[in-house]
């Protein structure tokens, strides 16, 4: 058993009463692993936590209860890297989110860097270089290998440094409130957001699909999703997306296909089964295509697109960020057909710089 590795209530209290009482409002780098590349049903497999004085790993799959962490996390100050994930992790496990997340990539993007991995960002601020060798572990399995309790470690070991490095260069920037306004809304997205999607199969590209062709791809879709939950898989490794896909479109023009040599006798049964209950339904039954709103575009709209693009990409050009950062284009798009106020779609400073306000 690694020495930094926490895997009981007990020893996580401890660990957390003696850090927390260090300063009013604790400080601390959150990273997470999960299983999702491993596992059908995605869990939190690991916590990496980081202060002033250590670096540890907090191990969910070991320990019952992870309150105590809960309870540390809703006072402290939090810095993450790329945090949606992280939050997203935390949110289902503790049902909140600290009070106040910062993430070291927004505030790298709000610098102008164009490469923003913690990686990239690790080396440029401290010149050394991470490894990549972990990246697709098996966070699931026990124990873990050295190479991996490295790997997970260097997650968070860098974050509060950089955290402070990257303030520092936004106060000198006078864009520190860009990056609190902007962490903030990103906290807020995720604590919004809902996870229990409607029609999770209408993946990318089914748009283009007829009302067969989608009752194909969603038959085909709960099909796969079977299979990886009997499996304990995930359900890419049934079929991808686009296969999914692919098959839809070929069988809603009554094309034949050609499954996977590897797919076991049972398993092309159970697809098959899905085809034949396609065919069954009624035209009544079948999913109906979304039908999207059909923007004008006139004159008006092309002119008031064209300014906004311009005042963007040059206020951009200055600052020397990516545009999309200010706004992105569909959202400009939104603003120039007058479907949206700006209020409702752009934060305080992102207003201000397209002079919106």
């Amino acid at each position: 058993m690694s020495a930094n590795l926490i895997d009981s209530t007990e020893e996580l209290s401890a660990h957390l009463a003696g850090h927390s009482g260090r300063q009013k409002t604790p400080v601390c780098a959150i990273d997470t692993e999960a299983d999702s590349l491993h596992r059908y049903r995605e869990s939190l497999c690991l916590i990496q936590f980081a202060d002033e004085s250590d670096c540890v790993l907090i191990d969910p799959l070991a320990i019952q209860d992870l309150t105590p962490l809960g309870e540390y996390l809703s006072g402290a100050i939090v810095w993450m890297h790329g945090a949606d994930y992280d939050m997203t992790m935390l949110k289902r496990q503790f049902g909140a989110l600290p009070s106040k997340v910062y993430d070291t990539q927004i505030g790298a993007r709000l610098l102008g860097a164009r490469r923003f991995g913690l990686g990239d960002l690790v080396s440029h601020y401290f010149g050394i270089e991470l490894s990549k060798s972990s990246q697709k572990a098996d966070w699931g399995k026990r124990p873990l290998s050295p190479k991996m309790v490295e790997y997970a470690l260097n997650d968070v070991r860098y974050l509060l440094e950089m955290g402070r490095k990257i303030v520092g260069e936004l106060e000198v920037k006078g864009r520190l409130d860009w990056f609190e306004e902007s962490c903030d809304a990103a906290r807020k997205k995720v604590l919004e957001r809902d996870d229990s999607k409607e029609e999770i199969w209408r993946v990318q590209g089914s748009g283009k699909l007829e009302p067969i062709g989608l009752a194909y791809l969603r038959a085909l879709w709960h099909w796969r999703d079977e299979e990886a939950k009997n499996w304990d898989r995930p359900s890419f490794m049934v079929a991808p997306n686009r296969q999914l896909l692919e098959w839809s479109i070929e069988l809603a023009g009554q094309k034949s296909i050609a499954l996977p040599p590897h797919f076991r006798s049972e398993r092309v049964k159970r697809f098959k089964d899905a085809l034949g209950a396609v065919a069954g339904l009624s035209e009544a039954e079948l999913p109906d295509r979304p039908q999207g709103k059909r923007r004008k575009r006139d004159r008006d709209f092309d002119r008031k697109l064209d300014r906004l693009l311009k005042v963007r990409e040059t206020l951009a050009a200055k600052l020397d960020i990516e545009g999309s950062l200010i706004a992105p284009r569909a959202t400009l798009e939104s603003l120039a057909a007058d479907e949206v106020e700006p209020e409702e779609v752009l934060l305080n400073w992102q207003r201000e710089c397209l002079g919106l306000l």
